[in-house]
């Protein structure tokens, strides 16, 4: 990969390459698109709030559970009936 050096001008431009932008040609093509390296210190680390235990209950519950497959049955049939409401499995 080449690597260019951006300069303070170049940057103020690019709008400090703070933000995703599109790098187009005279005539509005677009050439390349610039996506920024996320600064990771501005996030939180993050934990599900379930742990193995929790998961051995969930497997072990006697509760009807769904494929991802019967779900997504489930939901094409609501769309292509028209009914906007709410209602079980």
């Amino acid at each position: 990969m080449t690597r260019v050096a951006v300069n303070e001008t170049l940057r103020s431009l690019l709008h400090n390459l703070s933000q995703p932008l599109e790098l187009c040609d005279e005539a509005g093509r677009v050439l390349g698109r610039f996506f920024p390296t996320p600064d990771l210190s501005q996030y939180e680390p993050w934990a599900p709030d379930f742990d193995e235990d929790d998961l051995r209950r969930q497997e072990q519950a006697s509760e009807k559970r769904y494929t991802t497959a019967e779900v997504l049955a489930q939901l094409e049939k609501l769309s292509c009936s028209g009914w906007s409401g709410s209602r079980p499995l």
